[in-house]
């Protein structure tokens, strides 16, 4: 441990002060506020479960970022690394979230809006703080190695991406066991930052990803880096939807007709992307449309399990799905011909029932639960209109992955009239990005 570590420790002091119950839509909190005699500002810890005495605790020590985390900027990445931290200690049960107010890397918020007027000028991150005055990183966490030992942590997996942040840890007494990488998405407003951040400060970012298309756009690649991972609940899967459509949003001619959109670009695309998800669902109408084989043909990879939704048991017996090695899941409602499943079930489907939603249909929530009883962590959805509809509308996506063909069709839409007809159930995209394959331009973005 440095001289000046020894120092900072011996002569700062944390005292816990008060506990609050902090209830989330990712689970219940203690939000502990912390008093110190370094500074008068208001730290805080956000604890997950039973921490103390515990080794290899999950935590994040995050520095306040008015514009990232209260008003979603895309200036950084400072938001969506506090979200991901909630929601991976949410999912291991136990975890804590130390938040320093030390905005802007140490600078503050006056000097942090300035250090933006400069980068808008042209300067890099480092450097507009250099400019100001102020070292590329003025942050300090002995308060933080204070707080962890407060809270009787005998070691810690930390969630970060920057090594200066470890090695400064690691030098106040806490024993970081390992790092849990934070990969967020990128955009347009990010891109400099982010790669300032990897080349001149040494944080840990996979930023191969970036490309440059002949037309001279920057663009990201839809390979998802090691911190991306694809996170389910204990309730669902992690649900991506991908299909293409053609410039006006038609995804076929005429319903029931099979219509080539993508190019074969975007189609080893879209089996990359089967290849990663446990799982891949259609309903019933594109099964009798197309009769594909929903398996992984255009790249290396896993076939995932293939799941039809088909409440009226329509499943025909001469489909492909009945040759695959993994025999096809039939998703269906209580109400389904008996007769129907068990001569399935003799041809090597697997009928599962399910309560039905009010419109007769296989309700989506008992499904997803039902998938995630089997283990299916990720779920890959690709349609038709009917399947898209249910699951944007009930708010079931996780991320989209949308392919646009440049042809226009005059046909069947993704998006049916009922869901058209309800403005305010549109979801947004966050952090969209897009990637030119071959002719057709795909757009990638986490649903809001």
């Amino acid at each position: 441990m440095k001289a000046e570590h020894f120092a900072n420790m011996n002569q700062t002091s944390v005292q816990k002060m008060t506990c609050a119950r902090i209830p989330t839509d990712m689970g219940e909190f203690q939000l502990c506020y912390y008093r110190n005699s370094q500074d008068n500002k208001e730290h805080v810890a956000l604890v997950a479960g039973d921490v103390s005495g515990r080794q290899h605790v999950l935590v994040r020590v995050h520095s306040e970022c008015f514009t990232g985390d209260v008003l979603g900027s895309l200036r950084c990445d400072c938001g969506p690394q506090l979200q991901q931290s909630l929601e991976r200690i949410s999912k291991e049960g136990s975890g804590v979230i130390i938040y320093l107010r030390q905005e802007g890397r140490g600078i503050g918020l006056l000097d942090k809006l300035r250090a933006y007027n400069l980068q808008d000028d042209g300067y890099d991150t480092v450097d507009a703080n250099l400019i100001l005055g102020h070292q590329a990183d003025g942050r300090d966490y002995t308060i933080a190695a204070l707080i962890l030992k407060d809270l009787a942590i005998s070691s810690v997996q930390l969630l970060t991406n920057n090594p200066q942040k470890i090695e400064s840890l690691r030098r106040c007494g806490v024993d970081v066991t390992s790092r849990v990488p934070l990969q967020t998405a990128v955009n347009q407003e990010n891109m400099a930052y982010l790669k300032t951040k990897a080349k001149r400060m040494r944080h840990m970012l996979e930023l191969e990803a970036f490309s440059t298309t002949e037309t001279g756009v920057d663009t990201v690649e839809l390979q998802e880096s090691p911190g991306q991972k694809m996170r389910a609940t204990r309730q669902r899967p992690f649900v991506t939807l991908s299909y293409a459509q053609s410039l006006d949003g038609s995804i076929t001619a005429r319903r029931g007709q099979p219509l080539a959109i993508s190019g074969p670009e975007s189609m080893e695309m879209t089996h990359k992307l089967r290849s990663e998800h446990d799982a891949i669902l259609i309903g019933i109408g594109t099964l009798l449309a197309d009769d594909p084989t929903l398996s992984v043909r255009l790249v290396e990879g896993p076939d995932p399990q293939p799941v039809v939704v088909d409440s009226q048991l329509r499943f025909p017996l001469h489909a492909k799905l009945l040759q695959n090695q993994r025999a096809p899941w039939i998703a269906t409602t209580n109400e389904a011909d008996v007769a129907r499943q068990r001569t399935l079930e003799s041809v090597g489907a697997k009928v599962f029932r399910l309560p039905p939603n009010e419109r007769g249909q296989v309700d989506l929530e008992h499904l997803l639960a039902k998938l995630a009883q089997l283990n299916i962590n990720s779920l890959m959805v690709e349609g038709g209109a009917t399947i898209i509809t249910s699951f944007l509308s009930e708010k079931r996506v996780n991320r989209l992955v949308l392919t646009i063909a440049p042809m226009l069709v005059g046909g069947l839409n993704a998006l049916e009239s009922p869901y058209l007809s309800n403005g305010a159930g549109f979801p947004r995209l966050r952090h969209p990005r897009f990637q030119q394959l071959g002719n057709d331009i795909v757009l990638l973005g986490d649903i809001a």
